[in-house]
């Protein structure tokens, strides 16, 4: 007996989300991604670059907050495959969803620790956000993701402004 050459179909998502809910979120959740990318990037050049009398304090505090940046990309990304979506992969898509610009040259050390803190306040900004469709859809799930990434930036720029002062 022949075997058919029509190949088993991929079920449609089921998951308790409709589509339309879907697609918001992950669109959302792309956004965080974008962000949390951007700052990725930024903490991990100040890393490299951070010079003065704080030198070994930011370079080791630097290296946890994009280690953990890093780690945080991978969670995002897996929720937006999870909700049926393919994560933004390339610097020209992270980009143009990005809310954190590039800088300029390379600050002096307290001006690194202002970017970041202003950078970690947008992406919470950018997190918050995405509740309002998460909560509309009952995705426990994202919301989960979010409140986690809302409290570690919220604390880390508490950390960062506290050097400020």
């Amino acid at each position: 007996m022949a075997k058919s050459n029509k190949s088993a179909s991929t079920p449609p998502i089921d998951i308790g989300i409709d589509t339309k809910d879907r697609e918001k979120i992950a669109g959302g959740l792309s956004h965080l991604l974008a962000d949390t990318y951007s700052l990725y990037l930024k903490t991990h050049g100040f890393h490299w670059n951070v010079e003065g009398p704080m030198f070994n304090t930011l370079h080791l505090m630097f290296m946890d907050q994009y280690t953990e940046l890093w780690n945080a990309l991978d969670l995002i990304a897996e929720r937006i495959r999870a909700l049926g979506f393919h994560a933004p992969a390339s610097y020209k898509q992270l980009g143009k969803l990005s809310s954190i610009p590039d800088t300029e040259g390379v600050p002096e050390a307290l001006g690194m620790v202002r970017e970041l803190v202003t950078g970690h306040e947008a992406v919470a900004r950018t997190a918050r956000k995405v509740f309002e469709h998460v909560d509309d859809a009952g995705d426990e799930a994202s919301a989960d993701l979010l409140t986690q990434r809302l409290q570690i930036h919220e604390k880390t720029a508490w950390m960062l402004r506290s050097l400020l002062k």
